[in-house]
C-alpha cells in the first residue's frame, strides 16, 4: 500500500529532507537528562539522515570538562541508551560537531563569552546563524538563562533567513500563579513563539497518531459525541516506585502536579479537541485549548464527590511510599490520583472522562478507552448471548503501541451465540521500521518550527486553573481523605465508586 504523504505537521520528516544546519545549544549538558534522552535522540536523527550534517551540538553545564571529555561521557551514554546501537564510524564523524564550554546560569559575563564560542563553531562547520537553545535545567534557572542570553544578544535572530527557539522541560510551575510568573521570565528573554514547551508524550507515535486516528478516517470521527459515547477512560500506570531517588522531588508534587496537570489533560484534549481548520501548529492547539477552558474548576463538593486519592503502602520487599528515601515518614502526598470530571461543550455535554494515574501499580501501561452507548434496542438480548460488554476502543500508548477494537460477532455454529472479539491493529506488527523516541520527533520539530506537538502557555495555564481547584480543595478541606492501597494492584478500591454503577469497572489493558 502506498504511503501518503501530510503536508504540515512533520512535514520535514514526511518528504525525507533534512532539517535546516544549526547549533543545539544544551545547558546542563552534564545531567541526566541529556545523556538518558536528548544526545540519544541526536544521535538517531543522525544516524536516519535526518539532521543536517552542519548541526553542532554545544554542550553548556558548570562542571569543567573538555572537548573530548564531554564527547567520552556522551558516546557512552549513547551506546547505553540509544534506541539503536552505537556505530563507530557514524559517532566518530559525528563527535567531531560534538562541543563543551563551561558556564553558570546566573553569571551574565560568561555568556559573552559563550557568544564567541558559538560563532566560532558556526564559522567553523558553516552551521549558519540559527540557534536552538535546550534548557535541560530546573525551573529557577530558566529565568535568569532567559535574560542573560538576551543580554549577550543571543535570543534574537541574526537574520530574517536563521531562527532562535529555546526548549524547555516540564514542571512548567507548580499551580496557576507560579505558571504565569514562569512564563514572564521565559519572556523576558524569549518571545511566545520562540518557546516550545516539551511534554514528551506528545512525541509518542500513538498519540500523534491520535490526530491521524481522528481525521483521517471517516468511519470514526462522526462517532466521537455525546450522541455515541458513553464513557472515556484515560489512564496512565506505572509499577514503579521512587527508584532513581526521585523521593523528594515527588513528596513535594504528587501525582496530580506531576502527571494530570500535564500529560493526562494534554491526552484529554488530543481526543476531545474539534476538528481543526488545517493541521498545522496553532489551529490544533486552538482545539485543544477549548477543551481545557471547558474543563470547569471544580468546588469542594465536587472535589470530594469526583476525585479519589491514594498512597501506596509496604508489600513483600516493597518498602511503603512513607519509607522511601527523601519522603517525609507523614506525607500527605498521593501517588495515586482518579477523577471524573465532564467536558462542558456541544460535542461532549453529558459524557463522563475518567483520569486514573499512580505509581506501584499492577503494570506499567498508558492507554485510552472510548466506550460505547449500548444499541437502542438489544435485538440479541433474548439469545444465548455474550452480553458483559459494550463496543470499545482502546487506544494502547504504552506498552505495545497499537488501538484495538472489541465488537459482537456469531460464534460458529447452529445456535445465535454472540461473543466479544478484538480487530487489532499494532505498530510492531504494521509496519517494519522501528519506532522513533519521543525525544526525536521533538527535537526535530523544534529545529524544523513545527510547534504542534508542543504547549502553548495558555494551555498550561487553562490545565493548572482545572488542577488548582481541585489541589485547593485537598488541602484546605481535607475531601477526599488520603486512602491506602496496596503495591502492585490497580489502586485503591475506592476508585470504583467513581464510575457510579455497581457493576462497572475500570478498564484494565
Amino acid at each position: 500500500m502506498p504511503l501518503v504523504e501530510l503536508r504540515g505537521l512533520d512535514d520535514v520528516v514526511a518528504q525525507g529532507r533534512p532539517a535546516p544546519p544549526c547549533i543545539v545549544v544544551v545547558f546542563g549538558a552534564t545531567g541526566d537528562l541529556n545523556a538518558r534522552k536528548i544526545a540519544p535522540a541526536l544521535y538517531n536523527l543522525a544516524a536516519s539522515g535526518l539532521l543536517n550534517p552542519n548541526t553542532v551540538v554545544l554542550g553548556v553545564a558548570r562542571r569543567d570538562r573538555t572537548d573530548e571529555q564531554f564527547r567520552d561521557e556522551m558516546r557512552g551514554a549513547i551506546g547505553e541508551f540509544s534506541r539503536s546501537p552505537l556505530d563507530r564510524d557514524l559517532w566518530n564523524e559525528f563527535a567531531q560537531r560534538w562541543y563543551y564550554h563551561v558556564t553558570h546560569a546566573d553569571r551574565p559575563l560568561e555568556y559573552l563569552a559563550l557568544r564567541h564560542r558559538m560563532d566560532e563553531l558556526s564559522r567553523r562547520h558553516h552551521a549558519g546563524a540559527s540557534r536552538l537553545f535546550y534548557l535541560a535545567m530546573t525551573p529557577d534557572t530558566f529565568g535568569p538563562i532567559a535574560r542573560n542570553l538576551r543580554e549577550a544578544g543571543l535570543s534574537e535572530s541574526p537574520s530574517p533567513e536563521s531562527f532562535v527557539r529555546v526548549v524547555v522541560e516540564k514542571p512548567f510551575g507548580r499551580d496557576l500563579l507560579t505558571a504565569h510568573t514562569l512564563n514572564e521570565e521565559l519572556l523576558q528573554g524569549f518571545h511566545e513563539k520562540q518557546i516550545f514547551r516539551i511534554d514528551h508524550y506528545l512525541g509518542k507515535e500513538t498519540v500523534q497518531n491520535l490526530l491521524v486516528f481522528r481525521f483521517a478516517n471517516s468511519i470514526f470521527e462522526p462517532l466521537l459525541n455525546r450522541h455515541y459515547v458513553e464513557r472515556v477512560e484515560i489512564s496512565t500506570l506505572e509499577s514503579t516506585g521512587m527508584e532513581g531517588r526521585r523521593g523528594p522531588y515527588y513528596d513535594r508534587t504528587g501525582a496530580l502536579r506531576d502527571m494530570v496537570q500535564n500529560h493526562m489533560l494534554q491526552l484529554l484534549s488530543l481526543i476531545a479537541m474539534d476538528v481543526p481548520t488545517r493541521m498545522a501548529g496553532e489551529p490544533v492547539r486552538d482545539e485543544k485549548l477549548k477543551v481545557l477552558r471547558s474543563l470547569q474548576p471544580m468546588n469542594p463538593h465536587e472535589v470530594a464527590a469526583s476525585t479519589i486519592r491514594g498512597q501506596y503502602g509496604p508489600g513483600p520487599d516493597m518498602p511503603a511510599y512513607r519509607q522511601e528515601e527523601g519522603v517525609a515518614r507523614d506525607s500527605q502526598t498521593e501517588t495515586y490520583a482518579a477523577l471524573r470530571l465532564s467536558i462542558d461543550n456541544w460535542r461532549w455535554a453529558g459524557v463522563p472522562f475518567f483520569l486514573r494515574t499512580g505509581k506501584r501499580l499492577a503494570q506499567k501501561a498508558s492507554y485510552i478507552t472510548i466506550v460505547f452507548r449500548q444499541e437502542p434496542i438489544r435485538l440479541f438480548y433474548n439469545m444465548d448471548c455474550d452480553l458483559r460488554g459494550t463496543n470499545r476502543l482502546s487506544i494502547r500508548i504504552t506498552p505495545n503501541e497499537g488501538i484495538t477494537l472489541v465488537c459482537d460477532a456469531k460464534v460458529p455454529g447452529p445456535r445465535m451465540l454472540l461473543r466479544p472479539v478484538k480487530l487489532d491493529f499494532g505498530y510492531q506488527t504494521a509496519f517494519e521500521s522501528a519506532s522513533p523516541e519521543a525525544y526525536e520527533h521533538l527535537l526535530l520539530d523544534a529545529i524544523t518550527g513545527e510547534p504542534t506537538l508542543f504547549i502553548r502557555n495558555d494551555e498550561v495555564e487553562a490545565a493548572w486553573r482545572f488542577v488548582d481547584s481541585i489541589r485547593s480543595a485537598w488541602d484546605t478541606a481535607g475531601q477526599p481523605p488520603l486512602v491506602g492501597y496496596s503495591p502492585l494492584s490497580w489502586g485503591p478500591h475506592q476508585a470504583r465508586s467513581l464510575l457510579l454503577d455497581p457493576y462497572k469497572d475500570w478498564q484494565t489493558p
